[in-house]
């Protein structure tokens, strides 16, 4: 059996490779457009904004041995055709060493401009394809050809009269600010495409326009501040921080502590050099997990671990993960690495000098893997939740620095190795109440796959049962009430485990209330929603009334529902919530929200609820809840094939529509997320994501109200 788990490493590597191949990446973010030129002429705009340290080669680019320039192509139609070349601004020139030879590219951004002719007073559909290579100094990509197509109406004068011929210019190079005040100046018949054939999809259960530009190029007013601070850098550093510590406490661990420090003040000439190597030791360990969490950072990129975070075979991974993990640290067997691999850098220790004191911190971080390995892992989903690509640096960064820091601190005072607890039977017994915590955690994950999918299996009060009975197992084994197969008996109970079983005994208690409806605000955004019960408020419960207000329009009402805050919104029903909002006179904000998103739980359970934020949700908007990790497929009618993530895609669940609403609209792919629209679909300010104040909240909403009353004059 033991050798069963000695691949717990392999799978993790697998799944970081999978994760990896599963990005794309698209490092220009194009928008498509028209400029009328005359009744029968049209400019075709194609504008890239291009991620730094990227370009994008020309449309003029010579050479059958250089980088592969950038072209347009039209589809063959009797209904129009193009007048002249594609044109574009003026390039970057410049002697490339790799390729031997003069390239022309765009940094930051490009406008590419094809102008075309139609030959028809009906309604025409312009199609065809565009191409284009994108590289920096290390690297490049060539996405394949992307189809577009554009509806444009002719008129009578755009029927050719019998012997005349068409003349056609000839635009080789054009002023790329010319374009952006042509553009400018045709706003309003600005189409947004990220699709693969440029319809006017829609990306949600009734259908939103895409024919708008929502505000995704204009200045914002507001507070500017779209991202999300959900969890600060410092919060995920004491996080990491506090797994760091609590790994200190484990078997694998806690040993070697006095056992290293020893080694290096009896090994040194003088005491000066015995700190100097344990500090290099320390900071070893630290090098060693900020290089691992710098990876991931790397290879993942910034928001790709929320996006995890919110995947349903990743929750499952990790649930089937901690399962085995909790099982090993309860005694059914032990988690080990392959000892041929342990072995090899374990006699790089011996070396001396620099490089052994490293290959020393390596092979502790190697061998102490089976208790530490899940630790790192909670450390590191305490990032998943923000977008900042540094949210895996800082929790690798607090980790290493919590299991690093004891190493240092005794070698500087030896003194206090004699005040430290001796190992024995508390190790085993702190390891088991790991164990423990560990199979509450899975419960979350399992949670998170149950949610997205609606399965109904594990609602709030299935899983509070199984906390409750978690949480009061754990406290009889603290009391002793029974043991493990490692531990020894238990003659008193110390003043620390005295403490553990408090804790323990009033979690159980505070937990049960809530089969009966309590709140349990204390874990928003980690049990499942009130929404999610098997009785609206609970076993018996008859809390808070969810009858809709009497205010209510009959003919919307069937499409309202009203959340356990008494919260008055639509559910995955953009359509309706817009039909709504323009018949009340009122703007519509939407929440990009998710059944695992712990961050949306938090506003719902500490925001919404404030008597003046709830007022505004209820009488100042109109509100539609867009959950983007529902699984849940949608009618075969509805299926969407879109061009996303460098690849024509089909569409066919609830949640993906919205992730591609969200994503393609407002360029962000973290939840929550709110935003605030006209009846027009143009935004009233900036998007807003998780900030854990609430007046900061009722000043958003603010803006946008007043800014929707200026363009209404209402």
């Amino acid at each position: 059996m033991r050798n069963v788990f000695r691949g717990v490493a392999v799978l993790i590597a697998v799944l970081c490779s999978t994760v990896l191949f599963a990005q794309v990446e698209n490092p220009v973010k194009w928008k498509l457009s028209t400029v009328k030129i005359s009744d029968c002429e049209y400019d075709l705009v194609f504008s890239g904004t291009i991620d730094e340290h990227w370009h994008v080669y020309s449309l003029n680019q010579k050479g059958d041995d250089g980088p592969v320039p950038s072209s347009i192509k039209l589809d063959k139609s009797p209904d129009y055709e193009a007048v002249g070349k594609p044109a574009e601004g003026k390039p970057i020139k410049i002697f490339d060493k790799v390729f031997d030879m003069e390239v022309l590219y765009f940094e930051k951004s490009l406008t590419f401009k094809q102008r075309i002719r139609l030959k028809t007073d009906k309604e025409v559909v312009v199609k065809g394809m565009y191409e284009y290579e994108a590289c920096t100094d290390e690297k490049c990509t060539f996405p394949p050809a992307t189809p577009f197509d554009f509806k444009l109406k002719g008129s009578a004068g755009c029927l050719p009269a019998a012997g005349t011929a068409v003349k056609t210019g000839d635009p080789c190079l054009i002023d790329s600010a010319a374009i952006a005040k042509e553009y400018a100046l045709s706003h309003s018949q600005t189409i947004m495409t990220d699709n693969a054939d440029g319809k006017n999809d829609t990306a949600h259960a009734g259908g939103f326009s895409a024919n708008t530009v929502h505000g995704t190029t204009d200045p914002l007013p507001g507070n500017g501040n779209s991202t999300s601070d959900s969890d600060p850098w410092w919060l995920i550093y004491l996080i990491g921080f506090g797994w760091g510590f609590a790994a200190l406490l484990t078997p694998c661990v806690f040993p070697l502590i006095p056992m290293n420090v020893s080694f290096f003040l009896k090994r040194s000439t003088s005491k000066a050099k015995g700190r100097f190597n344990a500090l290099v030791y320390a900071i070893s360990i630290i090098v060693i997990f900020v290089v691992l969490g710098l990876s991931i950072s790397l290879i993942f990129g910034a928001g790709a671990l929320n996006t995890l975070s919110t995947s349903a075979p990743f929750n499952l991974i990790l649930f089937a993960l901690l399962l085995i993990f909790a099982a090993s640290f309860l005694g059914a067997f032990e988690i080990v690495l392959p000892s041929r691999f342990v072995n090899k850098i374990d006699a790089q220790g011996d070396r001396g000098g620099f490089a052994g004191i490293f290959f020393m911190a390596l092979a502790l971080v190697v061998v102490s893997f089976s208790c530490t390995g899940v630790m790192i892992g909670n450390a590191l989903v305490s990032a998943s939740s923000t977008g900042a690509i540094s949210g895996p640096f800082w929790a690798m960064f607090g980790f290493s620095t919590g299991l690093a820091i004891p190493f240092s601190f005794f070698a500087f005072f030896p003194a206090m190795l004699n005040s430290m607890p001796k190992s024995g039977g508390w190790l085993n017994a702190v390891k088991v109440t790991l164990g423990f915590l560990e199979l509450a955690l899975a419960l979350k994950f399992a949670s998170n796959v149950d949610l997205v999918y609606q399965l109904g299996i594990l609602t709030r009060e299935v899983f509070l049962v199984l906390w409750i009975v978690i949480f009061a197992l754990l406290t009889m084994y603290l009391i002793g009430a029974f043991k493990t197969s490692h531990d020894s008996d238990v003659k008193h109970i110390s003043v620390s485990r005295l403490f553990f079983i408090i804790l323990s005994f009033s979690l159980t208690v505070y937990l049960i209330p809530g089969l009966w409806g309590a709140p349990l605000k204390l874990f928003s955004g980690i049990l499942p929603p009130m929404e999610y019960s098997e009785s609206p408020h609970g076993f018996g419960g008859s809390g808070g009334s969810s009858a809709l207000p009497p205010n209510i329009d009959k003919e919307f009402a069937a499409y309202i529902e009203v959340n356990k805050n008494g919260v008055v919104h639509f559910k995955n029903d953009y359509a309706h919530a817009l039909a709504y909002a323009k018949k009340t006179g009122k703007p519509l904000m939407v929440d990009f929200t998710g059944h695992a998103c712990a961050n949306c739980r938090k506003t719902e359970d500490k925001i919404w609820p404030d008597p003046e934020v709830l007022k505004r949700l209820n009488n100042n908007v109109v509100l539609v809840s867009l959950y983007v990790d529902d699984k849940r497929g949608l009618d075969p009618k509805d299926y969407q094939k879109v061009f996303w993530y460098g690849q024509e895609r089909e569409i066919t669940t609830i949640g993906d529509k919205f992730k591609y609403m969200e994503e393609t609209l407002y360029k962000q792919s973290s939840q929550p997320l709110y935003v605030l629209l006209d009846h027009s679909e143009q935004l009233l300010n900036s998007p807003r994501g998780y900030k854990s104040e609430t007046p900061g909240y009722i000043q958003w909403m603010d803006e946008g109200i007043n800014e929707f009353k200026k363009r209404t004059g209402k």
